[in-house]
């Protein structure tokens, strides 16, 4: 594993054996901390990775990656010493698209594949081109930018109000809204248990966008919309976590560790 790979995959509680490996994706102008407190809900024997994409925090010095596709295949260069174990992806927004292109990446590779992937807050692939907005939101000026992304939730205030902190975080912002909005998947279909969660009142992504990902597996696991926007587990991380290891335990395959990454 390379200093970049290390840095890429952080891993808060490491566990020397664990039975179950879970990766979590971050949304559009988030990083790995949003995730930072979902760590003590899962299970003891459970090793939780939060995955940071390029271009924030201890990975500052490198350019962001503007396609979805292009950073699931940085992430698998990241986590692939990881994979000896069974393991699940959860990605929300942004990071759920990264996290199916991942999936079908190992996929297409005949590589070891998540025993279940969650979709949290994000278009279907095949409602991918659709937008609720005339003008994409990258390219908005910053007043109307700021303005959304207070709309959406995630970002603290101090984050869009500070002149000195917008001017610092606006390129990541805007690099990685561009690199959701371009998303393009291919639409391939998986033999991966897919659950779906996600807002009633999400004002980004509906739920018919994200029902929709019903045609992106060959098995459909469970749908779960909790009251609330774009970040409906805010206030909720004991009850999305206990969610998604119950989904994991019901509809993941009963079978051995995971055979290595080549």
């Amino acid at each position: 594993m390379t200093d970049t790979d290390a840095l890429s995959v952080v891993r808060p509680r490491p566990v020397a054996d664990p039975s179950v490996r879970i990766f979590l994706f971050h949304h559009a102008a988030g990083s790995h901390r949003v995730f930072a407190d979902w760590v003590p809900h899962f299970p003891a024997d459970w090793e939780v990775c939060l995955l940071e994409a390029p271009g924030r925090r201890r990975l500052s010095r490198l350019p962001a990656l503007h396609d979805a596709g292009a950073l699931a295949s940085y992430f698998i260069d990241a986590i692939r010493s990881h994979l000896d174990r069974p393991f699940a992806l959860f990605g929300h927004s942004m990071g759920a698209a990264v996290a199916y292109e991942l999936a079908a990446r190992l996929h297409e590779l005949g590589a070891p594949i998540p025993r279940w992937l969650g979709v949290s807050a994000c278009r279907a692939p095949s409602l991918a081109a659709e937008t609720l907005r005339p003008r994409p939101v990258h390219s908005l000026p910053d007043r109307e930018l700021r303005t959304v992304l207070a709309q959406m939730g995630g970002l603290p205030a101090r984050a869009l109000d500070d002149e000195d902190v917008w001017r610092r975080i606006a390129p990541r912002v805007r690099d990685d809204f561009r690199l959701a909005e371009g998303w393009r998947p291919r639409r391939a279909r998986m033999p991966v248990a897919l659950s779906l969660f996600g807002g009633a009142d999400d004002p980004v992504v509906s739920p018919r966008q994200l029902v929709a990902w019903a045609d992106a597996t060959d098995r459909p696991a469970g749908q779960h919309l909790y009251s609330g926007g774009h970040f409906y587990f805010q206030g909720r991380t004991a009850t999305v976590v206990d969610r998604i290891v119950t989904e994991f335990r019901r509809y993941s395959p009963a079978s051995g560790p995971a055979p290595k990454l080549a």
